[in-house]
């Protein structure tokens, strides 16, 4: 039996779930802000936003499930407060919880702190440093207080048009701390969606899990790397990226629910995306 599932924020990967889960076979809405893109067939559309309550009349009351990944429009306190913890509770409040089977929230490694070269896994405690992954801890709380939710708490995600850091590199602008070392941790956008997809319909799935890669990087030799590959400039000595704490991150939960990434490590992952760019981005 298919399920009715909507996808509360149809950006980059929220598209990536919705076409996944029609590949599948599933009654499929997508919510979005903004125009729908064109050519996706059997994707039911709905114009709304979350932060509106009066804008989300046609959301379907009898989902069984939600996958929620709304993106706010800038970094402001306010502006995610009022995306992630109002509109939660508005979507929650209109639809029907007898039928609703499993919310899946997206969150964020952000709400980790400082942990230098540590492993990081569901058990660590969150100590967010900056106000995004202190609201999105107040968001978890509320999915988990309110529907049978699953969490994923994703790493930094790269894939196609997101390679603003090869345009810095090659520019000769990127900076990355060398000592010590800045751990960085990846997951590819389509692994991402994959990812979510699977924990949507696991059964018996844990409340928690981490969507990174299998491969922690340090900066240094992730940005090395990258820039050895299209022939930029090593980069400079520079400090790390603020707010966000250098850990490694831990996907052994994830891996052991039966999950298993198509880019385990981002410098392939990247070399890809590199090789079916323009030629603008040579290769060694």
């Amino acid at each position: 039996m298919s399920a009715r599932v909507l996808v509360a924020g149809a950006g980059d990967v929220g598209l990536r779930v919705a076409r996944l889960l029609r590949a599948r076979g599933d009654a499929v809405w997508a919510l979005r802000r903004g125009a729908v893109p064109p050519g996706e067939d059997g994707i039911r559309w709905i114009r709304g936003d979350l932060t509106r309550p009066d804008t989300l009349g046609e959301v379907p009351r009898d989902l069984s499930h939600i996958v929620y990944l709304p993106t706010p429009d800038a970094r402001d306190e306010a502006l995610y407060r009022a995306v992630f913890v109002d509109g939660l509770r508005h979507l929650l409040d209109r639809v029907d919880h007898a039928t609703l089977q499993r919310l899946l929230f997206v969150s964020s490694s952000a709400v980790y702190g400082e942990h230098g070269d540590a492993w990081v896994d569901e058990e660590t405690p969150p100590d967010p440093p900056g106000f995004n992954g202190r609201v999105l801890l107040e968001a978890e709380h509320q999915a988990r207080q309110r529907a049978p939710s699953v969490v994923l708490r994703l790493a930094g995600l790269y894939g196609p048009g997101r390679l603003q850091l090869i345009e810095r590199l090659r520019a000769g602008t990127a900076r990355v701390p060398h000592d010590p070392p800045h751990w960085a941790n990846r997951i590819h956008v389509d692994d991402a969606a994959a990812g979510i997809v699977h924990l949507l319909f696991l059964p018996h799935a844990q409340p928690l899990y981490l969507g990174v890669d299998d491969t922690p990087l340090p900066l240094d030799v992730l940005y090395g790397d990258l820039a050895r590959r299209v022939h930029a400039p090593e980069p400079g000595e520079g400090a790390p990226p603020p707010g966000i704490g250098s850990k490694r991150l831990s996907n052994a939960r994830l891996r052991a629910s039966g999950f298993a990434p198509q880019w385990p490590d981002a410098r392939d992952g990247y070399a890809a995306l590199l090789k079916a760019a323009d030629t603008s981005f040579p290769l060694t």
